[in-house]
């Protein structure tokens, strides 16, 4: 700020998951590599302080193990946006989101661009030049952003980032699991041409499935952190976060109760909905979900949106469960991810 130096400043969202993370870190890159005479510097944010970087464990093996150090990385309690902003020296590329949360609104305005791969929520008028596809990866338009771009850009660590990202979110581009597209599939057997050296498929998937599903030694406050989003009225703010566990192993860990409790008056939260997620052997998802607040007319109205929910129908079944305050259910949709749900839940809010 004191030196007047523009910052184009590439950031994904506040889940900050793998997705988000690669997609900002090979954006960054590729455009600080291609923009003729550039008078910002490129800088790729992690939508998250420092201190949360551990609980994204997929996202610290795949870097690992890519060779980049944590200590390369910038996150979002290291850069002050709102000053940048302020000063007249920020612009900003979303990706893998296009709507800022309302904690963020005043950077709306700095705005440059969007890459995301969920349904369009409000539409944004020029000079902001939008890019919304419905595919499985957030990766993948970054990818065929790079695929365009000159030759000799796209370097192996990159090409490795991008791949490993598309294939654990389109879970090994198992059709059964319904994330996948046409586009997802070309990006993966384009990158693996560019680079045959790039390890198998299977061996990709399984380590960074494994690393994303570790949460050995995580306290149920990190648990519900480590994949959180929120959503909010003008009256109340509901948590939605995956978890990585069987529900009913999640709802017999010791204390639960007043973990919950603790999570969301801490936080502020109204309540909170747990949608937690399995894999067997075949890649394919077991999916269920646990509604739980202290305000039962909370609890009714988010339990009944779930219920009768239409497009898409979750087909939800009702499980015991111990404490009165929580509401579990088993999915039998288990292609709709918390991308679908999450705007019935808005909806109803």
């Amino acid at each position: 700020i004191q030196q007047h130096q523009e910052i184009h400043v590439v950031m994904g969202n506040e889940a900050c998951d793998l997705d988000s993370t690669v997609s900002a870190l090979a954006l960054a890159y590729f455009l600080a590599q291609t923009s003729p005479a550039p008078k910002a510097a490129f800088v790729p944010v992690l939508n998250i302080p420092r201190a949360d970087f551990a609980l994204r464990t997929e996202t610290t093996f795949l870097l690992r193990d890519r060779g980049i150090p944590d200590d390369s990385l910038i996150f979002r309690d290291e850069i002050d946006l709102r000053g940048l902003h302020h000063a007249g020296l920020l612009s900003l590329t979303l990706v893998d989101h296009h709507v800022l949360p309302g904690a963020d609104a005043a950077l709306e305005e700095a705005v440059v661009e969007v890459l995301d791969h969920r349904p369009l929520e409000r539409d944004r008028g020029p000079p902001c030049q939008v890019t919304v596809e419905p595919v499985g990866s957030c990766a993948t338009l970054v990818t065929e952003r790079i695929l365009q771009g000159p030759p000799g850009v796209l370097d192996r660590t990159t090409a490795a980032l991008l791949h490993g990202t598309i294939l654990l979110d389109c879970i090994n581009l198992s059709p059964a699991a319904g994330r996948v597209t046409p586009r997802d599939v070309a990006c993966v057997s384009l990158l693996e041409e560019r680079f045959p050296e790039l390890p198998a498929r299977d061996a990709v998937f399984g380590a960074l499935q494994a690393a994303k599903f570790d949460v050995t030694g995580l306290t149920t406050e990190q648990m519900l952190r480590k994949d959180l989003k929120v959503i909010s009225n003008d009256e109340v703010v509901v948590a939605i976060s995956g978890v990585f566990e069987d529900l009913e192993t999640f709802l017999l860990r010791p204390g639960l109760l007043q973990d919950l409790e603790a999570f969301c008056q801490g936080r502020g939260y109204a309540g909170l909905v747990a949608m937690t997620v399995f894999f067997n052997e075949h890649h394919e998802p077991t999916r269920k979900l646990a509604v739980y607040s202290q305000q039962e007319p909370l609890r009714s109205m988010l339990c009944r949106a779930l219920e009768e929910a239409t497009p898409p129908s979750l087909l939800l079944q009702l499980l015991p469960s111990p404490w009165p305050s929580v509401v579990a259910y088993a999915q039998g949709n288990s292609v709709a991810t918390r991308k679908k749900v999450l705007p019935i839940l808005q909806a109803a809010l």
